[in-house]
């Protein structure tokens, strides 16, 4: 084995056993939680959710890591359709519930004589349909790769597929890739354009909260509000993922575009997309500072 393998190796093994710690404390401490009687926030839900999503994103890495050890290492035929369709369900959940809990908070800290206001109580009662819409919607868009992804060693018996590290994907003929690639991408910036339309407007408040809290009392901290702490925590969630969420697409749309298979780029596009489910748990500490001050008390 070649250090640059047991490097990636290395890497990818570490990713995937800190994603999984953290999101699994965070989904303990929920639980927990629960149990305890704590009452719940409106968006305790969408994070449910979204740590859902992570630990579907991550399992992921388990292949990749087995396949950087061993370069001998194919996933079998249903192994393979299975790994890459809810790897990329979940990426997609992702997707859909942090835009989802940037828009809720939004809608959450608009003022009230604001046009947003009466939708802060209807909000509450769609949470659960949306989200339950979302993983159907999701589940449903990347049927197409149930059939196009097989294994390695069916995959050298058939013409126009492109290998990876452990499985194979067949080629779509150019109308059908063409429009799968349209109804993604605009699924895709759909939703990213929400998140970032929200993110801009929970700023612009924050900044006019900021002035008016240094207007009527200079000493009182901006981060004396909950409010504050939350959205602050949200827009750190959502930069992250557009920071990871784009540099994974880039880099996945330029593997598709090579006629073989570059394992760095293909490795990194891997790394990138999992590095978000990874360290989206912490993240969420400071924002859910209670409960884990409920499971581990000794830490806070």
């Amino acid at each position: 084995m070649s250090s640059s393998n047991m490097n990636v190796g290395i890497f990818f093994m570490s990713q995937t056993a800190l994603g999984m710690l953290g999101n699994s404390a965070l989904l303990c401490c929920f639980i927990i939680a629960d149990f305890s009687g704590i009452r719940a926030k409106p968006t305790d839900l969408i994070v449910k959710h979204l740590t859902w999503a992570n630990f579907i994103v991550l399992f992921k890495g388990i292949p990749q890591t087995t396949a950087a050890f061993s370069q001998t290492y194919y996933l079998d035929y249903v192994s393979c359709k299975l790994v890459l369709y809810f790897n990329r369900v979940g990426r997609g959940v992702s997707l859909v519930s942090t835009s989802l809990l940037s828009v809720f908070q939004a809608i959450t800290i608009s003022p009230n004589h604001s046009i947003w206001a009466q939708l802060k109580v209807r909000a509450l009662s769609i949470i659960g349909p949306s989200l339950g819409l979302c993983w159907a919607l999701q589940m449903l868009v990347y049927a197409f790769i149930l059939v196009y992804t097989t294994d390695i060693n069916v995959g050298r018996n058939v013409t126009g597929i492109k290998i990876f590290e452990y499985c194979a994907i067949v080629k779509l003929q150019r109308p059908i890739n063409t429009l799968t690639l349209i109804l993604l991408t605009s699924s895709d910036v759909m939703f990213l354009g929400l998140m970032m339309w929200a993110s801009g407007y929970m700023v612009f408040i924050l900044l006019k909260h900021k002035q008016r809290v240094q207007h009527i009392h200079r000493s009182l901290s901006i981060r004396s509000s909950p409010e504050t702490r939350a959205t602050q925590s949200i827009l750190t969630l959502v930069s992250s993922f557009v920071l990871f969420y784009v540099m994974s697409v880039v880099l996945t749309a330029y593997l598709s575009v090579l006629e073989g298979t570059n394992m760095w780029v293909s490795n990194a596009g891997a790394a990138m997309a999992a590095c978000f489910p990874a360290f989206c748990p912490f993240l969420l500490l400071r924002h859910y500072r209670s409960i884990f001050s409920l499971c581990c008390p000794s830490s806070y």
